[in-house]
């Protein structure tokens, strides 16, 4: 039990390409693999026979949180809320942005940032999108 521990302790201590590289050898040494094993679906209804299944959708990590349009009476707290999603963001800059509408408030953003910045985004009166 002790060895165990002492592994565990080892190889926390490896960098993010050292543990890749470790994953590679083990894989090699021992002939497998540490990838996610994939299930193969049904084909589709209404394909035609012999046809495959399409591949998988990839799990969306990022998102991009556009504002679509915003009606002309919701200028001013749509571009406060504009201002606390996008840190670092002045006014003439989120000004821009609001009147350029649509565009992209947050590009590459995690589900919770664009899920917290539609909310907050829609509930200034904007339409948002997010992809």
């Amino acid at each position: 039990m002790a060895e165990i521990a002492n592994l565990v302790e080892e190889l926390s201590k490896l960098t993010v390409i050292e543990a890749a590289d470790l994953v590679k050898k083990l894989e090699e040494r021992w002939g497998v693999t540490a990838a996610a094993p994939v299930a193969v679906g049904v084909a589709a209804a209404g394909a035609p026979a012999g046809a495959e299944a399409a591949p998988a959708a990839a799990v969306k990590d990022t998102f991009d949180v556009i504002l679509a349009s915003l009606p002309a009476d919701k200028k001013i707290p749509v571009i406060k809320a504009v201002r606390e999603v996008k840190a670092g963001l002045g006014l003439a800059e989120a000004k821009a942005l609001v009147e350029g509408a649509p565009k992209p408030v947050l590009e590459g953003a995690n589900k919770a940032d664009a899920d917290n910045a539609k909310k907050k985004l829609e509930e200034a009166g904007a339409k948002v999108e997010v992809k």
